[in-house]
């Protein structure tokens, strides 16, 4: 697997993984803001959210420092639930859908189809996932302060496998996901043991309409809040992976790759 993926390595110095990782971060962050402009009650709560985990982060300390993503939401969504719901300010927290749901239920699966012109259209796409899946690990390495070089293969083998996995009965493409990177970088967690037990705790909530309810009770402006902290720690993750090289960019070919990367 080193000899297979070391053409990727060498096609993708760290001025290109830092460039790239620091897209993916800048690159979803609009997304979300975008969905609260125009609110004003949405834009400040997002930012009470923001607040809320960063005072987490920086006046606490142990576990609860640690939990600082799921406080900081708990707090927020709080405050959100007593300036709508019982002071009448932004819109109400809906909790009759959480009533109305089941508490287990199976997803809807459906057999494989072969479309030829569906298959010309995605397959470039996992060229570009190639860059993604690779700015991931360098980030994870950068910040775990392990060389994770001898993983990569592994890493692509496994995002292909899942994603072929996932198509078989009807879901969608998989693959790495940068917001996982944002929480391992404010709980400082890295075990994969921990990822793994994760995992499958999650399947077993996504068997139950209920959770998935209350999830959908989250308001939109705390989700903003949450994804910029999320987006903005991978985006320093990209300027870490700089660091950690010592990219040189008093010279231009540097300058020019990452200026260029990041701007389109």
């Amino acid at each position: 697997m080193a000899t297979g993926t070391r053409w990727i390595e060498k096609l993708m110095p760290p001025v290109v993984t830092g460039a790239v990782v620091m897209i993916i971060g800048l690159n979803l962050a609009p997304v979300t803001v975008k969905s609260v402009m125009g609110n004003t009650f949405n834009m400040w709560m997002s930012l009470v959210t923001v607040m809320c985990m960063g005072s987490i982060a920086v006046f606490t300390k142990g576990l609860l420092q640690r939990l600082l993503l799921l406080v900081g939401l708990l707090l927020a969504y709080l405050i959100y639930f007593v300036l709508s719901n019982i002071m009448g300010y932004g819109t109400a927290i809906n909790f009759l859908p959480i009533q109305q749901a089941a508490w287990f239920g199976l997803p809807t699966f459906h057999a494989p189809t072969f479309e030829v012109n569906a298959m010309l259209i995605i397959a470039p796409i996992a060229l570009i996932l190639v860059a993604e899946n690779l700015g991931h690990i360098k980030a994870v390495g950068a910040m775990t302060g392990e060389n994770l070089d001898p993983h990569i293969g592994k890493a692509f083998v496994a995002d292909g496998v899942a994603t072929t996995l996932a198509g078989g009965v009807g879901a969608p493409g998989m693959t790495t996901y940068g917001e996982n990177i944002g929480v391992m970088a404010v709980t400082r967690v890295y075990s994969t043991i921990i990822f793994a037990v994760a995992g499958v705790f999650a399947v077993f909530l996504g068997l139950s309409p209920k959770f998935g309810a209350v999830i959908h009770t989250i308001p939109t402006a705390i989700l903003t809040g949450a994804s910029i902290i999320v987006f903005g720690l991978i985006t320093i993750a990209g300027a870490k992976i700089w660091i950690e090289n010592k990219v040189d960019f008093s010279q231009n070919k540097n300058l020019m790759v990452a200026a260029v990367t990041i701007i389109l």
